[in-house]
C-alpha cells in the first residue's frame, strides 16, 4: 500500500473515530435528558409547579433558592442544553441515511432550542428577586413586582418566540424520527415512539394556543412516551458508537 494511500485510509479511520465520539456523547445527552425530566415530574407532583406571579417568585426565591429554582424548572435548562448534543449525536447516524433532511431536521431543532433558551425567564426573575430583597421603599418594591409581572408574560410558556421554538423543536423531531424509519440502527419501533410522541408535543403547542385545556391533556399524554423514546435514543446512540469503534479497529 503507498504512503499516500495509507495516510488516506489513517484519516478515514480518525474521521469515523471523532464520529464515533460525537455518537456517544450525543447517547449520554439524551440519558441526561430522561433524568432531568424524572426531576421536572418529581419536583411538580412533591413541592409543586412554577409559581404564577411575581410576588410567588420573589417570595419563594428569598426563603429557598433551591426549592425556587426547581419549582422554575431550572432542569428544563440543563434538558435543553442536552438537545444540542443530542440531536448532533443523532446526526451523526443519520446523515449517511438522508443528509439533506437529516440536516434540515438538526437545523430546525437547533434554531428552536436556541428560541427557547432566549425566552427562559429564570436568571432575569432571580435577579429581579434580590433587588425586591434589597429593596426599602414600597415604590422600589412596586416597580420591581412590575417589571417581574412582564417577564412572567414574555417568558417560555407565552412568548411568540418560545412557542415559535416549541414548533421549530418539535417539528424537527417529527422530522428526524421519519427519517429514523429507514435506519437499521434506530429502528422501526424507536421511530414510531419518536413520530408519536413529538406529534403530540407539537400539538400540544398549537391547540394549546386556542385551547389550553385540550393541549394540557396532549402533553400529558406526550410526557410518558418520551420516558421510553430518550432512552432507546440514547441506547442507540451509544451502541452506534461502540460498533462503530470495533469496525475502525479491524481496518
Amino acid at each position: 500500500m503507498s504512503k499516500s494511500k495509507l495516510n488516506q485510509n489513517t484519516e478515514t479511520i480518525n474521521e469515523d473515530l471523532n464520529w464515533k465520539n460525537v455518537s456517544r456523547i450525543g447517547g449520554i445527552a439524551a440519558f441526561l435528558s430522561v433524568i432531568c425530566g424524572l426531576i421536572t415530574m418529581t419536583v411538580m407532583l412533591t413541592i409543586g409547579g412554577e409559581p404564577s406571579t411575581a410576588t410567588e417568585y420573589f417570595t419563594l426565591l428569598n426563603n429557598d433558592r433551591i426549592v425556587g429554582l426547581l419549582r422554575m424548572d431550572f432542569a428544563s435548562v440543563i434538558n435543553l442544553a442536552c438537545y444540542y448534543l443530542m440531536f448532533f449525536g443523532i446526526y451523526t447516524v443519520l446523515r449517511r441515511e438522508n443528509r439533506a433532511y437529516a440536516t434540515l431536521a438538526t437545523a430546525l431543532a437547533f434554531v428552536g432550542i436556541t428560541l427557547w433558551f432566549a425566552n427562559h425567564s429564570a436568571f432575569s426573575i432571580i435577579s429581579l428577586s434580590d433587588q425586591y430583597a434589597a429593596a426599602t421603599t414600597d415604590v422600589e418594591k412596586s416597580q420591581l413586582l412590575a417589571a417581574g409581572k412582564a417577564i412572567i408574560s414574555s417568558d417560555m410558556w407565552h412568548s411568540t418566540g418560545a412557542i415559535m421554538g416549541g414548533i421549530f423543536l418539535e417539528s424537527a423531531a417529527v422530522l428526524i424520527s421519519f427519517v429514523m424509519l429507514r435506519s437499521k440502527v434506530f429502528g422501526k419501533v424507536t421511530a414510531w415512539i419518536g413520530i408519536l410522541a413529538h406529534s403530540l408535543d407539537l400539538a400540544h403547542i398549537i391547540i394549546g394556543i386556542f385551547s389550553p385545556k385540550a393541549g394540557i391533556i396532549l402533553m400529558a399524554v406526550a410526557g410518558p412516551l418520551y420516558l421510553v423514546w430518550l432512552p432507546l435514543i440514547g441506547i442507540k446512540l451509544i451502541k452506534f458508537g461502540r460498533y462503530k469503534k470495533k469496525v475502525d479497529e479491524k481496518v
